[in-house]
């Protein structure tokens, strides 16, 4: 959607709030930041933090009006909802356990919300997210970043073009290292408590992105699945590590592994696609390059912004080729496309968007649940949708 001018809705910067990303707190720093990159949005409120010391604190930090400073998320959506300037979409940054009644909170306001992952931290709670949504005149948007990277969307592209042929393997890992041992910060403390993250822990944490990556490539979510998890680390009440496989409809076969204690990967995402045309590998610690290789040819590489990178892509690249371009620019590309769908609606239209939705987050929820489900049987075959 092209900006018209700047006295034209279109070029308004959309007003957000943010519950949860106060002080201390990683990702919604990384949210705001994204949310600014394309100018599209203006943090105007916030509900920072679940102690009330601490909302105030970072609400003053990031220069909110004390009126804007919220101590709880149904207060900021209550009053919010009545201003005349009030936010206009809502960006939930909290522990998974905090996602579905804060976005329930606004959803049934109608204001749009834009969600880290996963969904929730229970399926059911998925489900009921799920029908909140769809009984909202707000949108739903999903913050799987790595859908947002040039390589990737040009993997999806390549996939669905049917340049690899018939789709017959695909391996997906995402390996970090971090929680080898027993850590004491804020952030090892609510993962590793199922209470706040869910039975999932690496699966929820990272598998649901190595999971969501492939579907998103393939355009297809397993049937079935049979996982093995493990919680190395003694007392540690959630996975740190999983291996799972996975049966596509179509015939795919699928490997995925995720783990938090594998020593010397930071965030080595990476996937392997294989078709009976050729093949694709993508690393997301090296993320403007994607290896493509036709079976029986040298191995070519496409990278983001340079020659092979189709036209269709570009509007989800900012700088020449050879300058680092990832993590915050994923982010900030699915804020840039909430923003058009969001304005698109305002406008009385509907347009269809690459960022992750509702339906993505419930099988994100489905994956863990379906995990957990098959390594309870000792790592046997059960349905993913269960």
């Amino acid at each position: 959607m092209a900006i018209e001018g700047k006295d034209s809705p279109q070029f308004r910067p959309i007003r957000l709030g943010m519950v949860g990303g106060g002080k201390d707190a990683f990702i919604g720093a990384v949210h705001r930041i994204a949310s600014r990159i394309d100018g599209r949005y203006e943090l105007v409120a916030g509900a920072l933090s679940s102690t009330p010391e601490k909302a105030q604190e970072s609400g003053r930090a990031l220069g909110l009006k004390e009126d804007r400073i919220y101590s709880s998320f149904e207060e900021m959506a209550k009053r919010e909802a009545r201003l005349k300037d009030g936010i206009e979409a809502v960006a939930i940054v909290t522990p998974n356990h905090v996602h579905f009644p804060a976005a329930k909170a606004f959803l049934k306001r109608g204001i749009h919300v834009i969600c880290d992952k996963p969904l929730t931290s229970t399926l059911a709670d998925a489900k009921k997210m799920v029908k909140a949504a769809e009984g909202s005149d707000a949108l739903f948007f999903l913050t799987h970043n790595y859908t947002g990277y040039p390589m990737v969307r040009q993997a999806r592209e390549l996939v669905q073009n049917g340049d690899l042929g018939k789709i017959r393997v695909v391996q997906v890992e995402y390996p970090q290292d971090w929680l080898t041992v027993e850590q004491n910060n804020k952030q090892a403390e609510w993962r590793t408590d199922p209470k706040r993250t869910g039975l999932g822990g690496s699966t929820g944490d990272i598998g649901t992105h190595a999971y969501n990556l492939a579907s998103f490539i393939l355009g297809e979510i397993p049937e079935s699945l049979a996982a093995d998890l493990q919680s190395f680390v003694p007392g540690r009440q959630v996975d740190d590590n999983a291996h799972v496989m996975m049966r596509y409809a179509s015939g795919t076969r699928g490997m995925l592994w995720c783990s938090q204690v594998a020593p010397g990967n930071e965030n080595n995402l990476k996937i392997r696609v294989y078709g009976d045309k050729g093949g694709l590998e993508w690393h997301q610690e090296d993320p403007n390059y994607l290896h493509v290789t036709p079976f029986g040819e040298p191995t070519r590489l496409i990278t983001r912004g340079g020659a092979g990178m189709s036209a269709s892509i570009g509007p989800a690249t900012r700088v020449p080729p050879g300058h680092p371009e990832g993590y915050l620019e994923g982010f900030a590309n699915l804020y840039n496309e909430a923003a058009d769908a969001i304005r698109a609606q305002q406008a009385g239209k509907s347009i269809e968007t690459l960022v992750p939705g509702i339906k993505d987050g419930l099988d994100g929820v489905q994956f863990i649940d379906a995990c957990v489900r098959s390594s309870q049987k000792n790592a046997g075959w059960v349905k993913v949708a269960g």
